[in-house]
């Protein structure tokens, strides 16, 4: 058996640390954090009694199945369905885009064929594919649905015009021609009845992992172990010495109320002039709850500095071209794979974290078996 470091103390490297503790591998486990379960952390509050979301919402949703029986098995799930709602020129509407919105912001009473056909219709079709996030919009859905739904809460998002964005990015918001605001298509969707640290704290529960908080781990380090597993910030493993990948990081601001403040877990603000994109209701998260009180948290997305939170990868040309970089140098270590949302340089779910950490798992068994050393990474970051 070996003896193996994981830096980071989310779901990517809390369940490494199970599937590689199970195993028998002896494991140490470091997060830079007080708190394990990264972005996804919960924690209840005193005050309210809510389960809060601390770095914001999130919703376990998936269709793979391995991976909704795998997380099961260190919490129970609740059923929990996300009906986002939209407020834009002073109306609120439901999202995604769906029948129900699309008829209300028209006028109309569209059936799915008459929607789907009006869409072909008001469509901005040109005779090349589309550049970037407002082509790719505008081709779809138009100019006014665009501009009222997208045009404003993608600048405040991503910090720049929709038109300096790749078109891949709408790809993940759907269009409905019925009437179902069920904001995700995955067949499995629950938040954990204890919270997601919880479910994180159950991962890392085997005598023979021992878990490090406030602890980064130093590159330097990597001569100890037999195998290192970097689920942090892939520039961060280098010291940052050729550049810093671009994130977008976000702020918070809360505030206390009495009673049910806005009705619902996520209203999203889509006009410019609205500074906030979002207001998060914590409490609708837990539904199988009741609390006198409750807690909403406003948030601002800005550039991510060196003190700050990531939560978004950029990846346009310049933070591609530094990636490439990075990743030639990180192909060139000796025993360390990267993994996870920073330490591929990828934004993906939760979900996702889960599937690619058990997959590198699998690898490094069969890596020990055939005595041949696990790559670098087993998903490509420049996929």
């Amino acid at each position: 058996m070996t003896h193996i470091a994981i830096a980071g103390a989310g779901f990517s490297g809390a369940v490494l640390a199970q599937e590689l503790g199970r195993a028998g591998h002896r494991v140490d486990v470091f997060d830079t954090r007080p708190h394990v379960a990264g972005n996804c952390h919960t924690a209840r509050d005193a005050a309210s009694g809510v389960m809060l979301h601390t770095y914001g919402p999130h919703i376990f949703h998936t269709s793979n199945e391995r991976v909704w029986d795998y997380v099961r098995r260190f919490g129970e799930f609740m059923p929990f369905v996300n009906r986002v709602k939209a407020i834009t020129g002073g109306r609120v509407f439901s999202l995604p885009l769906n029948l129900l919105t699309i008829n209300q912001f028209t006028g109309n009473t569209f059936s799915p064929a008459q929607a789907a056909a009006f869409f072909e219709d008001i469509g901005e079709k040109t005779e090349h594919a589309p550049a970037n996030f407002e082509e790719q919009a505008l081709a779809l859905m138009g100019r006014k649905l665009y501009e009222a739904f997208f045009e404003g809460y993608t600048t405040k998002q991503w910090g720049m015009p929709p038109s300096a964005l790749p078109a891949s990015i709408l790809q993940r918001l759907p269009v409905r021609f019925n009437y179902d605001d069920n904001y995700y298509n995955s067949r499995f969707q629950g938040i954990p009845r204890d919270g997601y640290t919880a479910v994180v704290e159950n991962l890392l529960d085997l005598p023979n992992v021992e878990v490090h908080l406030g602890t980064r781990f130093e590159r330097s380090q990597a001569a100890d172990y037999d195998h290192v597993f970097c689920s942090g910030p892939l520039d961060a493993w280098f010291g940052h010495d050729a550049g810093r990948l671009g994130y977008r990081t976000l702020d918070f601001e809360r505030e206390d109320h009495e009673g049910d403040h806005q009705g619902n877990a996520v209203i999203n603000y889509c006009d410019a002039s609205v500074p906030w994109t979002r207001i998060s209701e914590h409490k609708h998260f837990a539904p199988w709850e009741q609390h006198a009180k409750t807690v909403t948290f406003k948030e601002y997305s800005r550039f991510c500095g060196p003190d700050d939170t990531p939560y978004y990868p950029i990846r346009l040309v310049a933070e591609k071209a530094l990636l490439a970089h990075y990743v030639e140098r990180a192909r060139d270590e000796n025993g360390v794979t990267f993994l996870g949302r920073l330490g591929t340089y990828r934004y993906v779910d939760m979900h996702v974290t889960i599937a690619e950490a058990l997959d590198v798992a699998d690898c490094y068994r069969r890596s020990l078996q055939a005595q041949v050393p696990l790559p670098a990474f087993v998903v490509d970051p420049l996929a």
